[in-house]
């Protein structure tokens, strides 16, 4: 079984990427993450393409902001959308965001998610990042046991995680209180199953626009895969689809790919191809 996650940055945008894509990956279950659509509007674009190609699909969207999907070809049931106890923004009490998905799919609890950015450390939407992940532990804590979260976390779970730590200080994304909350997360059981793959390789699932950075590979891990363990132990591959990522018009994150029991493509990786030309920071005492 081939499980993918990709924050496509609007899919609309992204259609004359995505569905050649598709057709080449062939993932069994895929996670899209800012399809940036209501429901109506990705059914009307999507459901059609997706259907022929053999996927159900369920899809979460509330206006032009966010949105997330899980189709799937091994089943889509006991659909849910949204958290328990998830915060809204700015009202806590008010109306949520389109934000997470989960669905059954070939007796995995698979849940599509797009974390809250967080701006800025002082900014309300940090303090509602945290309240609104501490709903999604909450909600994953019901049944941990064949749980795969996977999604834009839009949290580097360590240093190693990003292309330079000094950028990052006093900025989100790498804050103690973001990692803490994604450690509880994974407390339940769920294990990073890309960096237990390659711990100690340069590996990156979004690259900025601005300044050249996806050529110099500049990028950041924020794109993750937790898993229980008794889907972590049927791994056979894990590995970033950089190719998805080149050429003109691409989302600025790359699909995360993850395969059970069988690799089609062997255990390559971790980033596939790999950059060309990396550049290469001194090492810093920090």
């Amino acid at each position: 079984m081939r499980i993918v996650t990709w924050n496509v940055n609007s899919v609309k945008v992204r259609i004359p990427r995505l569905l050649p894509w598709l057709d080449k990956r062939a993932p069994d279950v895929l996670c899209l993450q800012e399809t940036k659509l209501p429901d109506a509007a990705f059914a009307e674009l999507l459901d059609a393409e997706l259907e022929q190609r053999g996927y159900q699909v369920a899809h979460h969207g509330l206006s032009q902001w966010n949105g997330v999907a899980i189709a799937s070809k091994v089943g889509l049931d006991d659909v849910t959308r949204g958290l328990d106890g998830e915060p809204g923004f700015p009202d806590r009490d008010g109306p949520t965001e389109a934000r997470a998905i989960t669905a059954t799919c070939g007796g995995l609890r698979v849940t599509s998610v797009y974390v809250p950015n967080g701006r800025t450390p002082d900014d309300p939407h940090y303090a509602y990042k945290l309240e609104w992940l501490a709903a999604l532990r909450e909600t994953v804590a019901k049944a941990p046991e064949s749980a795969v979260v996977l999604g834009d976390m839009n949290i580097a779970p360590t240093d190693a995680d990003v292309w330079d730590p000094a950028v990052f200080v006093d900025s989100t994304h790498v804050t103690p209180a973001e990692r803490a909350a994604l450690a509880d997360l994974q407390a339940l059981g769920l294990r990073d199953v890309v960096r237990e793959r390659w711990p100690d390789e340069r590996v990156f699932s979004y690259w900025d626009y601005r300044a050249g950075r996806f050529h110099q590979d500049l990028g950041m891990r924020i794109d993750l895969v937790l898993a229980a363990a008794p889907v972590a132990e049927r791994v056979r591959a894990a590995w970033i689809d950089r190719e998805a990522r080149k050429g003109s018009g691409p989302s600025d994150h790359a699909p995360v790919m993850v395969d059970l029991d069988v690799a089609p493509d062997g255990d390559i990786g971790p980033v596939v191809p790999p950059p060309s030309n990396p550049k290469r920071l001194p090492s810093r005492t920090r």
